[in-house]
C-alpha cells in the first residue's frame, strides 16, 4: 500500500533563493475528535508545527537516506494540539537531500528543490474521518531562516514574521520511495553550560564548553532592532591560544541573528556543528555565560555500555570514545561532524561497529544504515565508500566495503538479529562475489586500487605500495568470505562452495605473502591481519615478529583504520596481554592515551593531530572528533573486563568472561545492558589476590575463564578470588 497516496507533493511556486519556505493550511474541526494523526516527509529537513507547538522530537526530519531509493516517512500523535480553528505550519530547509555535500560542492544531489508531503488524519467521535492532505490550497511564504547549510550554518532574521502567503506548486516527484520511518530519530540528548570566558591573544571573545561536541549552539540575546550577532564554530584553540577554523575547510559553521528588538532566545533550526569552542564575532551587549548553552544532538540511542578502571587517562579515552559515538552518531556513522565532509564512511563503520554495539543500542540505527548500504550497491556487487552515496565515485576500496558483511554479522552477534542477517545476505554474498572476480586469480584480491591502511604511521615506502594494499584486500578478502559462511550457516544455507573457496583463498594467501613463516610485508598491520583473520601458517612465529616489530618501534603502535581495531586483541589472543596492556597505557606519541594527555576529550582522526609542543598537523584532512580510533574500547569490555559473546550463543544468551588482569591496574569494572538483562564483570586486587565478580542475566548462563581455569555458572552475582 503506497504511503500519502492522497497527498501531494508541495514547493513554494516562487524562487526564494537561500530563503527557507514556511508552508500553512488553516482548519476548522467539525465536532469533537477522537485520534488526530500526522504523517509527513520531506525533500530538504523540516520542522513542523499546529497552532504554533511543534510537533515531535526528531530534529532534522526526515534524516538522511539514499533519498532517490528509500525516503522515510513519520507520524505523529497530534490529537491534544488540536483546537476548534487550527493552523499546521512546515518549513523546510535543504539538509542533505537539497544542500551542498562533500569538498567539492556537491548541491542538490537528490533533489534540486526542497519539497513537502504531509496528511493530517483526523477521527471524529462519531467514526467520521478527514483527510487534509498537501495540495494546492497550501500556502507559502518566506520563514525567518534566510539561509542554511548543514556545513555553513545558519541566518535567521528575527523581525520576519511570513507574510504575502501565495498558493504552493504541486510537484510531481516520486512517491514510491517513501517508507515508514526505520531508524532511531535524531533528537536533542544534553544541554551543556559554558565553562568560561576565553580572550585570545588576538583580542577575540571566546566561549569554551569543555567538550567537543556536535550539536548546535542556543543563545538569549536583547538587542536593538536591526542588531546582528554572528558567531562562529571550532573544535580547538591553536598553538598560540587563538581560535582555530583551517581544518574546517570550506565549512563556514557561522550563526548570524538579527535582533527584533525584543530579548529572544534562538537555535540553528537546519544546521549543526561539531564544536568545543564558539567566538563571539558580533554580539550587541555585554557578554553573560549564563545566556550560551551547547545543545547535544545525535540519533536517539540507548546508553548500553559502562567502563572505569584505575587508570584515570584510560577512563578520559573511554569518555571520549563515548563522545566520538555521540557525535558522529547523527543518523548516519559519519567520519567527523565539522568540516566539509560528515559522510558515512564504511571503512570507519566496520571498524568501530563492535564497540559501538557495546557502547549503546545500535541495533535500528545499523539497520536502517545497512538497508540503504544494500539499496546503493552497485550491479556487479560493488559498495560505495560511504553511504549514502554522494561522492558517486566507484567505492570498492577493500576494508571499507567489507562493512557490508562485517556490519550485519556483528549486528547478529550482539543483538541476535537473524531477521537483517536474512535480509542483508544478498548483498553480503554480492560483495564476497565481486571481490571474487577482481583479482589476477580467483583465490587473492591482488588488483585495483585500495586505500589500504588509511593513517598508518608504518614505514610507506611499503604501506603505500599497491602490492602492500593487496595483501590487506586479500586479507579482507578472506574474513569476509569467512563471515559470509557464518552468516549461511546461521540461515541453514549450504555453504561447501564458499568453505572450499575459503580454503583456497589461505593457501593462496600464505603462498602469495608469507615466505619461509615470515610475512612478506614487515609492518605491524601486515602481522595482525593475518592473525585476526586466521590466514597465519605458524601463528607463534608471526606472533612472536608482530611483538619484534612493536618493540622496535619503541613500544609504539604503528597501525591505521584496518590494523587499529584487531592488534590488541591478537596480541591477547597469542600471549602477549602484558605488551597490548603496554600499549593501551603508552602516554607518549603515537598512542591512545597522548590525545587524552594533550587534552582531547573525543578522538582525534590522526595519532599526530597535534605534536608534543602542541602545533597542529596539516589542517587539510585533520579532525578532532573521528571515532574510528576508539575500536580499542571494545578490549576494554572484552579483554580488561572480560566479557565476551559465545558466536555459538548470539546476543550474550551465553557469556564468555574471560578478564586479563595487568599488575599496572588495579581494578576494572564493566557491563553492557543485553537484551536479556545486564551483563557485568569486574575485578580489584585485594593484596596478593583479585577479587572477581560476574554478573549474568535471567535465563543466561556463562562461562568463566581465569588464569586457564574454567568453570561454568548460572544467572545471578557470582564472586570468587584467585
Amino acid at each position: 500500500m503506497q504511503i500519502l497516496k492522497n497527498a501531494s507533493w508541495i514547493e513554494n511556486a516562487k524562487d526564494y533563493g537561500t530563503v527557507c519556505p514556511t508552508f500553512r493550511k488553516k482548519f476548522a474541526i467539525k465536532e469533537e475528535i477522537k485520534s488526530a494523526k500526522l504523517v509527513i516527509t520531506a525533500l530538504g529537513v523540516y520542522e513542523a508545527a499546529i497552532n504554533g507547538e511543534k510537533i515531535g522530537e526528531f530534529v532534522f526530519a526526515p534524516g538522511w537516506t539514499s533519498y532517490d531509493k528509500r525516503l522515510q516517512v513519520q507520524e505523529y500523535d497530534v490529537t491534544k494540539m488540536i483546537n476548534s480553528e487550527n493552523e499546521i505550519c512546515v518549513s523546510v530547509g535543504n539538509g542533505w537531500c537539497v544542500g551542498r555535500l562533500a569538498w567539492a560542492d556537491r548541491w542538490g544531489l537528490w533533489s534540486k528543490e526542497k519539497a513537502l508531503i504531509a496528511e493530517l488524519e483526523i477521527n471524529y467521535s462519531d467514526g467520521c474521518t478527514e483527510f487534509i492532505s498537501t495540495d494546492e490550497t497550501w500556502e507559502t511564504a518566506k520563514s525567518a531562516v534566510q539561509f542554511s547549510e548543514i556545513y555553513d550554518g545558519e541566518t535567521y532574521d528575527s523581525r520576519v514574521v511570513p507574510g504575502d502567503w501565495e498558493k504552493s506548486a504541486v510537484k510531481a516527484h516520486s512517491k514510491d520511495v517513501l517508507i515508514p520511518q526505520e531508524g532511531e530519530i535524531i533528537k536533542e540528548q544534553e544541554i551543556l553550560s559554558a565553562v568560561k570566558l576565553i580572550k585570545t591573544p588576538k583580542g577575540e571573545n571566546v566561549i569554551d564548553f569543555g567538550q567537543n561536541l556536535t550539536g548546535y549552539l542556543q543563545f538569549t540575546v536583547g538587542g536593538k532592532t536591526g542588531d546582528t550577532v554572528e558567531i562562529s564554530h571550532a573544535e580547538i584553540l591553536d598553538y598560540d591560544g587563538n581560535f582555530y577554523t583551517e581544518n574546517l575547510r570550506s565549512a563556514k559553521q557561522k550563526i548570524s541573528y538579527i535582533c527584533n528588538g525584543d530579548f529572544a532566545t534562538y537555535k540553528p533550526h537546519f544546521s549543526f556543528q561539531g564544536f568545543r569552542y564558539v567566538r563571539l564575532d558580533k554580539w550587541p551587549t555585554d557578554i553573560n555565560l549564563n545566556d550560551f548553552k551547547a545543545i547535544v544532538v545525535h540519533s536517539d540511542m540507548k546508553r548500553t555500555g559502562s567502563f572505569e578502571c584505575s587508570n584515570p587517562l584510560v577512563n578520559q579515552l573511554y569518555r571520549n570514545v563515548i563522545w566520538g559515538q555521540k557525535g558522529n552518531f547523527l543518523d548516519v556513522p559519519t567520519d567527523c561532524p565539522q568540516r566539509d565532509e560528515r559522510l558515512g564512511w564504511t571503512g570507519d563503520a566496520q571498524a568501530f561497529i563492535r564497540t559501538a554495539t557495546y557502547n549503546f543500542d545500535v541495533e535500528k540505527f545499523f539497520v536502517k544504515w545497512l538497508h540503504d548500504l544494500k539499496a546503493e550497491q552497485h550491479e556487479d556487487g560493488g559498495i560505495p565508500h560511504v553511504i549514502p552515496d554522494p561522492l558517486r565515485d566507484g567505492g570498492n576500496s577493500s576494508g571499507w566495503a567489507d562493512a557490508s558483511v562485517i556490519c550485519p554479522w556483528q549486528i547478529y552477534l550482539t543483538y541476535g538479529n537473524k531477521v537483517l542477517l536474512a535480509e542483508q545476505y544478498e548483498s553480503m554474498q554480492k560483495w564476497v562475489e565481486y571481490m571474487r572476480g577482481r583479482g589476477k586469480v580467483e583465490e587473492l584480491w591482488n588488483n585495483d586500487w585500495h586505500f589500504g591502511d588509511w593513517l598508518n604511521l608504518d614505514n610507506p615506502d611499503v604501506s603505500e605500495t599497491p602490492e602492500y594494499k593487496h595483501l590487506i584486500g586479500s586479507a579482507f578478502y578472506a574474513n569476509s568470505t569467512s563471515l559470509l559462511i557464518k552468516a549461511g550457516k546461521v540461515l541453514g544455507k549450504d555453504m561447501s562452495e564458499y568453505e572450499n573457496l575459503y580454503k583456497r583463498i589461505v593457501k593462496a594467501f600464505q603462498e602469495e605473502f608469507i615466505k619461509d613463516g615470515a610475512m612478506v610485508y614487515q609492518t605491524q598491520t601486515a602481522h595482525v591481519l593475518t592473525l585476526h583473520f586466521g590466514l597465519a601458517d605458524n601463528k607463534e612465529k608471526i606472533a612472536a615478529d608482530l611483538v619484534k616489530l612493536i618493540v622496535a618501534n619503541k613500544n609504539h603502535l604503528a597501525t591505521g583504520f584496518l590494523g587499529t581495531p584487531y592488534l590488541l586483541h591478537v596480541l591477547t589472543d597469542n600471549g602477549y596481554s602484558e605488551v597490548a596492556y603496554s600499549l593501551m597505557l603508552q602516554e607518549e606519541f603515537p598512542s591512545w592515551l597522548f590525545p587524552v594527555r594533550m587534552g582531547a576529550t573525543t578522538i582525534w582522526e590522526r595519532w599526530n593531530g597535534l605534536n608534543e609542543e602542541g602545533l597542529i598537523h596539516d589542517p587539510g584532512m585533520n579532525s578532532y572528533n573521528h571515532y574510528a580510533y576508539g575500536a580499542c574500547a571494545d578490549w576494554m569490555y572484552g579483554v580488561m573486563a572480560g566479557i565476551q559473546i559465545d558466536e555459538a550463543k548470539p546476543a550474550f544468551s551465553h557469556i564468555i568472561f574471560k578478564p586479563i588482569t595487568d599488575a599496572r591496574i588495579d581494578y576494572v569494572k564493566a557491563s553492557i545492558a543485553t537484551k536479556h538483562g545486564l551483563v557485568a564483570s569486574q575485578w580489584k586486587r585485594n593484596g596478593d589476590k583479585i577479587d572477581y565478580k560476574f554478573e549474568v542475566p535471567q535465563g543466561c548462563s556463562a562461562t568463566v575463564i581465569i588464569d586457564g581455569e574454567t568453570h561454568e555458572i548460572g544467572a545471578g552475582i557470582h564472586e570468587t578470588h584467585n
